[in-house]
């Protein structure tokens, strides 16, 4: 099992071994304006030096660990996943509730869902003027898009989960006498988890979209303000590597999920573990 995960991994590198070759090639022959396009190695340097302290180390003004975690690469890191965690929490905490009322009562569905299915295909960068009237400037606005945009994928997911439960398990718990809050909590609810969990997924990828967009029209800080910060100075080499750092930790979160999918549904037949 080992080896053939190995494997598989050292497959999914070709293209990208690939694509950074091409790009490598076409920067060293010209090809390319290295003020569009820099190298990949220029690239790399960029963003090892948007890492590092700003400033050498200094044993007066503090920790060395402090110091070591004070480039600009860290704080922005820092700044955009707390929004993204503040605004996620926000917007599947409310989605989540609505989403099993929704999908259990069909009374609850009638009277709200015209008014989901109006305001879902609403992208939540069109709330960007509204956010800004309504919060300011800061993370507010940005939190309230963010959780906007995790609302929907969560609520939606919720809501189908629990109305595509299998019927034999509710004729079952049915005729063996169970209520209608243990026939909630122990047979639907567990069935609809592995919808809950793929909205879960999909809401965070719409919050790392989200916040990079905010960032870019409501703080002074976070990989999105770093981005367009860049992008005025011509630091085209600084722009590919803010949207690197979003790449890595997208996967990084995107990895956590998986595996946090694949320890609680454990029972599920349709995983393969």
């Amino acid at each position: 099992m080992a080896k053939s995960q190995w494997r598989e991994a050292g497959v999914g590198l070709v293209v990208p071994a690939l694509v950074i070759a091409v790009w490598q090639a076409a920067a060293s022959l010209g090809w390319v304006n290295p003020q569009v396009l820099p190298s990949p190695w220029a690239v790399v340097h960029k963003w090892f030096e948007y890492l590092l302290p700003l400033q050498p180390y200094d044993p007066a003004a503090g920790s060395w660990l402090r110091w070591a975690f004070s480039g600009e690469l860290i704080g922005d890191a820092m700044g955009s996943l707390y929004r993204v965690i503040v605004g996620f929490v926000v917007g599947a905490g409310l989605a989540l509730p609505l989403g099993l009322a929704m999908g259990a009562s069909p009374r609850v569905h009638a009277w709200l869902n015209p008014l989901v299915q109006l305001l879902r295909p609403i992208p939540p960068i069109a709330y960007i003027p509204l956010s800004i009237l309504w919060f300011g400037l800061g993370n507010p606005p940005a939190v309230f898009l963010i959780a906007l945009g995790a609302f929907f994928p969560v609520l939606m997911n919720t809501i189908a989960g629990v109305r595509q439960v299998d019927g034999i398990y509710i004729r079952a718990a049915r005729n063996l006498g169970a209520s209608g809050t243990t026939m909630f909590v122990r047979v639907m609810l567990p069935a609809a988890v592995p919808y809950i969990l793929s909205g879960v997924r999909i809401g965070i990828g719409t919050a790392f979209i989200v916040v990079i967009v905010s960032e870019m029209i409501a703080v002074n800080n976070g990989l999105g303000f770093r981005i367009l910060e860049a992008r005025e100075y011509f630091w085209s080499d600084k722009i590919i590597a803010g949207m690197i750092s979003i790449g890595l930790i997208g996967l990084g979160i995107d990895v956590l999920m998986n595996r946090l999918n694949n320890h609680l549904l454990r029972w599920h037949r349709g995983l393969d573990n």
